[in-house]
């Protein structure tokens, strides 16, 4: 069964030599999971578990044993890869010996010494005051390795000082290559050495023969009275010679050696203040060099200096110790207050604040700097989105002389009205730069609140994920320490995050509401309340901003938004944001309606009069088009993004797009009646011009310089056709594509209104033309007092209801020169008047004669065989009556008298009659 791990792999070490407890970090793969998973750890085959602190899995922490060989491998044994190898080794150095005058960069242990005033050795031999080089020659260290020395002696030492000194290996290392003649003379010199001072000794004794003799011969008198005279007797006089004896040689040495023995203390006591001066100038210099690594901003110095004076001299209680560590934490306080200066300086970058945090945190400062820093931010944050909005409002105030000058009337010439912009065929872009194709003037045509909300938003992005980092830094405990070696601090950093969660939270909500009240201060003040409005607001509200201007601040707060949701803040903190965004599309939506109804209003003095060959004028076009370009201004503020809620969602919104949409065609149609209606002084034709692709181009339009109201009766009537077939149902799809609700009631309400101008327009258009010819009838059939019980056999039609007829094909022309698809409907209806006068003047007859029977017949014939194509139900149902009233004709000369008559008529009026002549089908198709 294999493992789940690899085995532990050694690949560095540092250092890779040293004396026994140096301390050393091991790097490699593999080196385990955890503190629980590490099994052994070897060095030069010396068990170094016991000191091993495991890091992570390439990094372990131990110190050297006392290890038997001098080289050798790193070997790591863990739990879930068993034992390990090494690419790399370790040697050992063996201690170096550090005499009592020798000097040393480490602290040297003083509990063995030699007392030079007492002549007594403490703890070490005698031979340990003997010169480095006890042969007297020049020492020729040799390259015998270490290893097969002691291999060579077992159990033996070349220092001549040790208890185990081996001669022979003391001069194979030393004089491995020394000559004979100088080993020779290395004997002399010990023989002078050991004779020197046997000299000394023999010296010393024989100065002191006379005190010896004289008191060998003193306890021999002693000895010789004791046994004359009794032991009691001369006890006494015994003691008192001793003591004088001892006496009088203490005090002959103290007068001897006072003087020497008194240099000797004063230069010993020099000399261990030397000592001292020299072991601790690291404590002396401490304050002085704080001070300079201050001021050249080596923080990192100055503490870790701090730390090793505090592990050292913290619990001392030497005085001249205590008095200059008073003075170190005297400059590590006003180091502390520095850098707490420093943190809460503003504005600071991140990586400025989490030096400072862990500088402090390193010094032990009192409080919790890190959430001073986090809350001295928050502040900065809140006080720059404030100085924003006064230092705009003060130069809004300060140029309001600017904004109104032809060059920064945003209402009039930067918002862009969709008539403009007809000849237009690229569509409004998703995500395009709004300024792009701008001049370098764009900024100064910008209203002020638009450049605000794109200042501020862009200040809170930027301020913002700083103080995020800083808020994550804090909750993991990183500002502390990027490792666990400071745990402790990590746990606290941790605890504290945990319970001022809720406070911080509160910071981001107070950040999110200041920078959303901000902005609906400047763009939707409504939405405020009274006293939010005075610290939010304070903006002129001359003219409220066009709705391209609100897609430029909708798409702007919709960046601002993804970037703050990049930092993983909280939906719910962000959600205010939103409700903000989702009342300005609303708002963009309802204001870019309204201005489109005021351009649709103003259609009416765009009217050319410049008719096709459909009998259309620009003006259903330009309507079409102008709210298509509405509708594709508002394609990226309808369109949702991640998160985003419809514009639709609420019931009242539905209602008001709903009623301005209704509105706008509304007004379309009052224009179109307001155009029809409008007298004819008040309309300038002087650019009248006709299509030159229509059938007619001999037309009275083309005669007159102006347009008679009729004329423009039948081009609204043309208009209002199309409107109703194409136009409606066209913005109904543009409606229903962008998302819009209630279009069915859109379209309904505005069908009803046109068909009702429609209806109107042209019963005043019939009123216009069918009057004055059925007026004509009733007159040119009694003309010249023509009676129907006494007139003359028939000759022909009269030449009233030629003129009639006359009258309808102008009328015909009139209307085919305009729109032939107007001709069926508008003849049909000329026909049912003419028809419905005809019958109710013959029902009026009293009595016919024959002669008037026939006339009558005749001319009434004549008329409906005339327009039969433009016949309707009422019309024959007329006709029908009118010839009921006429006596019927019973002899077959009259009935061909009849049909003489017509087909002369037909002939006669061929070329005028030709107009009538049409494709029935054709015409009544449309």
């Amino acid at each position: 069964m294999s493992r789940a791990r690899q085995p532990p792999l050694v690949t560095g070490i540092s250092p890779n030599e040293g004396i026994s407890w140096t301390k050393v970090t091991i790097r490699g793969e593999n080196l385990g999971t955890g503190p629980a998973d590490l099994l052994g750890l070897t060095i030069c085959g010396h068990n170094c578990l016991l000191t091993a602190e495991w890091m992570s899995a390439s990094k372990i922490v131990c110190r050297v044993g006392q290890a038997k060989n001098d080289k050798g491998d790193i070997i790591v044994t863990t739990k879930s890869g068993g034992k390990g190898t090494s690419t790399v080794s370790f040697k050992l150095l063996k201690p170096e010996k550090i005499g009592i005058l020798d000097q040393s960069a480490v602290w040297v242990d003083e509990m063995n010494y030699y007392d030079m005033r007492t002549d007594r050795n403490k703890g070490i031999p005698p031979l340990s005051l003997r010169p480095a080089n006890p042969l007297g020659i020049e020492i020729d260290k040799g390259r015998f390795p270490q290893k097969d020395l002691e291999s060579l002696f077992p159990g033996m030492s070349a220092d001549f000082t040790s208890e185990n000194f081996s001669a022979a290996w003391y001069l194979i290392e030393n004089h491995s290559t020394t000559s004979f003649d100088q080993l020779k003379t290395a004997v002399v010199n010990l023989k002078k050495q050991a004779n020197k001072k046997n000299e000394g000794s023999l010296a010393y004794v024989k100065g002191g023969l006379s005190t010896f003799f004289e008191a060998q011969d003193a306890l021999s008198a002693i000895h010789q009275k004791l046994e004359a005279d009794g032991t009691e007797k001369v006890e006494g006089s015994m003691t008192q010679k001793l003591e004088n004896v001892l006496n009088r040689a203490s005090n002959t040495a103290d007068t001897l050696f006072q003087e020497v023995l008194g240099r000797k203390d004063k230069a010993d006591s020099t000399r261990n203040a030397l000592n001292v001066l020299q072991r601790f100038k690291f404590l002396f210099n401490l304050p002085l060099n704080i001070e300079r690594n201050i001021q050249k901003g080596d923080y990192d110095v100055v503490i870790n200096d701090y730390e090793k004076a505090k592990s050292l001299f913290g619990k001392t209680e030497v005085q001249v110790f205590k008095k200059y560590y008073a003075e170190v934490e005297t400059r590590i306080e006003a180091l502390r207050e520095l850098l707490l200066d420093k943190l809460l300086e503003t504005p600071s970058t991140l990586h400025d604040q989490k030096r400072y945090i862990r500088y402090l945190s390193d010094l032990h400062a009192p409080g919790d700097p890190a959430w001073q820093c986090i809350g001295a931010q928050h502040q900065w944050i809140l006080q720059l989105m404030h100085n924003c909005k006064e230092s705009y409002v003060k130069e809004q105030k300060g140029s309001n002389a600017l904004l109104h000058s032809p060059m920064l009337d945003l209402d009039s010439d930067v918002r862009p009205s969709p008539i403009g912009h007809l000849s237009q065929t690229a569509s409004l872009k998703r995500g395009s730069s709004f300024q792009s194709g701008r001049d370098d003037a764009w900024r100064y045509k910008a209203p002020q609140q638009v450049v605000f909300v794109e200042k501020l938003t862009k200040l809170v992005v930027s301020q913002l994920p700083n103080f995020w980092k800083l808020w994550i830094s804090y909750v993991n405990g990183s500002l502390f320490s990027e490792t666990a070696e400071k745990s402790g601090q990590m746990e606290r950093s941790k605890k504290n995050a945990r319970q001022r969660q809720n406070d911080f939270k509160k910071m981001i909500q107070e950040v999110m509401h200041s920078l959303v009240k901000l902005i609906r201060g400047a763009l939707l003040p409504f939405s405020l309340r009274e006293g939010e409005l005075r610290q939010y607001g304070g903006w002129e509200m001359k003219s409220e901003l066009s709705g391209q201007w609100l897609t430029h601040v909708i798409q702007t707060v919709r960046l601002s938004s993804e970037s703050l949701t990049a930092l993983e803040i909280p939906n719910d903190m962000l959600q205010i944001i939103q409700d903000l965004i989702l009342d300005l599309r609303v708002r963009c939506i309802m204001v870019t309606l309204q201005h489109t109804a005021e351009d649709i209003k103003r259609l009416a003095e765009k009217e050319d009069w410049v008719v096709d060959n459909e009998g259309l004028t620009s003006l259903p076009s330009q309507f079409e088009q102008c709210i298509i370009h509405s509708l594709q201004s508002l394609k990226t503020v309808l369109d949702c993004k991640p998160g985003e809620a419809s514009v639709f969602q609420q019931q009242k919104t539905q209602e008001d797009v709903c009623q301005l949409s209704i509105g706008i065609m509304q007004g379309f149609i009052d224009c179109l009646e307001q155009l029809s209606t409008k007298p004819d002084g008040d309309i300038d034709t002087s650019h009248l011009s006709v299509d030159v692709s229509s059938p007619d181009l001999f037309g009275s339009i083309h005669e007159e310089s102006s347009l008679s109201s009729e004329q423009r009766l039948l081009i609204a009537l043309s208009n209002c056709r199309y409107l109703e077939r194409h136009t409606f149902l066209n913005i109904a799809e543009h409606f229903e594509k962008h998302g819009f609700q209630g279009v069915d009631k859109i379209t309904q309400v505005s069908m009803e209104s046109l068909k009702e101008l429609d209806q109107r327009l042209f019963e005043m258009y019939i009123e216009f033309k069918a009057d004055p010819i059925v007026g004509s009838l009733e007159p040119g059939i009694y003309a010249g007092y023509f009676d129907w019980k006494d007139c003359l056999v028939p000759t022909g039609v009269r030449n009233y209801l030629k003129e009639a007829l006359v009258n309808i094909i102008a009328v015909h022309a009139e209307v085919f020169t305009i729109s032939k698809d107007l001709v069926p409907r508008v003849m049909s209806r000329v026909v049912e008047a003419v028809s419905e006068e005809l019958s109710r003047l013959m029902q009026c007859v009293s009595s016919f004669s024959k002669n008037g029977a026939l006339q009558a017949k005749l001319e009434i014939c004549a008329l409906r065989d005339t327009v039969a194509i433009y016949l309707t139900p009422e019309s024959k149902s007329s006709f029908k009556q009118a010839l009921e009233a006429l006596p019927q004709l019973s002899s077959g000369t009259d009935r061909k008298l009849l049909e003489e008559l017509l087909n002369k008529f037909k002939s006669s009026m061929h070329l005028q009659l030709t107009c009538f002549q049409a494709s029935s089908s054709a015409m009544m198709k449309t």
